[in-house]
């Protein structure tokens, strides 16, 4: 399974919303809290463009010197239709400051200094040291699990809906007034979490682990046949 460190570094460096948290800041629209980029630096740090005219660019700009303490948080939701769309959220917290002369005309490019962040997703709620965030890698199907999941629900509900043939005892018998949807929740490069949808929207998770972790989309290609095969025996 994938590390607390990589599924921070993982939602960091997706396109999930976020918003800039800076204590006593009061701001009149939330989107004015949102970064319009954001990437990560060698040591860990996360650097965040705003406009210059942004408020948290004032504050972190009358700072200068001081210690301006600032959270990132990030949302995580299920590019499908399911219940319970939330996937998960993730938190950095740091010190931050303004770093003139990277961002394009009319932003500024601010730092935060990564101090303590954590995770709270499907997996679970945990920490994580800036040490491991600062050395994990993203998992590799990110830029491309929205597409893939979205491909999956769309042309493969059929052999989607197989799956809870592995399940054993937590499946339905599979008669039609039992029968379940199956919604394509989350993918990395360890597996697939499929959401079965039952009667009046209730709903349980199961995970699908591939037989060795995939490294691109021909490997994710083979693994999901090879799933897909071993539901339809």
């Amino acid at each position: 399974m994938p590390s607390a460190a990589e599924r921070t570094r993982t939602l960091v460096q997706s396109t999930c919303s976020a918003v800039l948290l800076v204590p006593g800041l009061s701001v009149l629209h939330p989107d004015q809290l949102m970064p319009d980029s954001r990437s990560m630096g060698a040591e860990g740090d996360l650097f965040l463009e705003f406009p210059t005219d942004s408020p948290v660019v004032r504050a972190a700009t009358r700072a200068q010197g001081d210690e301006l303490t600032a959270v990132l948080e990030i949302t995580d939701v299920a590019p499908v239709s399911v219940p319970h769309r939330i996937r998960g959220r993730a938190r950095i917290a740091g010190w931050l400051t303004a770093v003139p002369g990277l961002a394009r005309p009319g932003r500024m490019m601010l730092r935060l200094e990564t101090g303590e962040a954590s995770v709270d997703d499907l997996w679970g709620c945990e920490e994580v040291e800036p040490e491991a965030f600062r050395d994990a890698v993203a998992d590799p199907l990110a830029p491309h699990e929205a597409e893939l999941l979205q491909h999956l629900h769309a042309a493969h509900s059929e052999q989607m809906a197989t799956l809870s043939r592995l399940l054993g005892d937590r499946a339905e018998c599979g008669c039609p007034q039992h029968r379940v949807g199956a919604v394509p929740v989350a993918l990395d490069r360890f597996g697939l979490r499929v959401r079965f949808v039952e009667q009046r929207d209730a709903c349980f998770d199961a995970r699908f682990e591939f037989p060795e972790p995939v490294r691109d989309i021909t490997e994710l290609r083979r693994a999901m046949y090879t799933l897909f095969e071993a539901a339809a025996c």
